[in-house]
């Protein structure tokens, strides 16, 4: 799996893929690709010494994931929709990790792979290519996801991924062979990642964590109004069920549970509008933001 960060979008993909800047993990079969993100002025940031310095001392756990901003939380809380409008107005990427697992499953789908088989489709996952980048149609995506070359945006969505996704996800060889990827693509970046175990698993480390809910019927409301303005058949009930089916299969698996970080901001999204939940977070992060500012530039003077 190669994982590339950068104003074309993020990409991941099989063994096969080369690239002369790779980072290699022998131990973990992959092959990463995580350049510096651009600052204000459009070139790349280097760490300063203050932070090399931190990295070295971390050892193993060398990536820095403090601008990391982790929004979760279940289905159709708004997770999506309010990233990347935050993403948009703090200038940083927005990386919706669940994409990477949906679109793992279309493939398994597609290939008939069992989905209970975690072995095979951890396999199937390092060999496809995985590509997120900015929306290239305006038909109501927030980005563009392909799967070998293919445009699977709306395939990834589908009531049958729905459906199947959360098994998917849940086995530990699928979370394992796409957790590296995920920490690679944010470390140093001031990234905004979207997904269901951010904050606990994922990016337990990110400098802000906030959980989005809401309740089962708003949910269900605002996923069977998706569906219908994609013309795509649905009934309310049906929806309600599925969330609720996979909320509980989400929140009682034994590997990456979705559940709210104990330093997390909760948010009820319920009744509120997207402008209003953006504008709340962003000054969560805005504080956070220039306090890392201000202990860069001392640890800076010091260093």
């Amino acid at each position: 799996m190669v994982a590339k960060r950068g104003d074309q979008g993020l990409r991941a993909t099989g063994p096969a893929g080369k690239d002369r800047n790779d980072r290699s993990h022998p131990s973990q079969g992959h092959r990463m690709i995580a350049p510096n993100q651009p600052d204000r002025g459009g070139q790349p940031s280097p760490p300063n010494r203050a932070t090399t310095a931190r990295r070295a001392e971390a050892g193993n756990h060398q990536h820095d994931l403090r601008w990391v901003v982790a929004i979760d939380g279940p289905g159709a809380a708004g997770k999506s929709t309010v990233a990347r409008v935050l993403a948009e107005r703090l200038d940083a990427m927005l990386f919706d990790t669940g994409a990477l697992y949906r679109a793992v499953t279309v493939a398994a789908e597609r290939a008939g792979v069992a989905m209970d088989d975690g072995d095979a489709l951890a396999k199937l996952a390092n060999r496809s290519t995985i590509h997120l980048r900015p929306p290239s149609i305006r038909d109501g995506r927030q980005v563009d996801v392909l799967l070998d070359g293919d445009d699977v945006t709306w395939a990834i969505r589908a009531p049958a991924i729905d459906a199947a996704v959360s098994e998917v996800s849940a086995h530990p060889a699928v979370r394992h062979a796409l957790f590296p990827m995920q920490r690679e693509i944010a470390d140093g970046a001031r990234v905004i990642m979207v997904g269901r175990d951010i904050g606990t698993v994922i990016a337990p480390d990110a400098g802000t964590k906030v959980y989005l809910d809401a309740s089962p019927a708003e949910r269900a409301r605002r996923r069977y109004a998706e569906l219908q303005e994609r013309g795509v058949e649905a009934d309310y009930d049906a929806v309600l069920s599925d969330l609720q089916a996979r909320d509980d299969y989400d929140a009682s698996r034994p590997t990456s549970p979705m559940a709210t970080a104990t330093d997390a901001t909760t948010i009820a999204t319920d009744g509120r509008t997207v402008d209003e939940l953006v504008t709340e977070i962003e000054t969560l992060v805005r504080d956070r933001w220039q306090e890392l500012a201000a202990d860069e530039e001392h640890d800076g003077r010091d260093g």
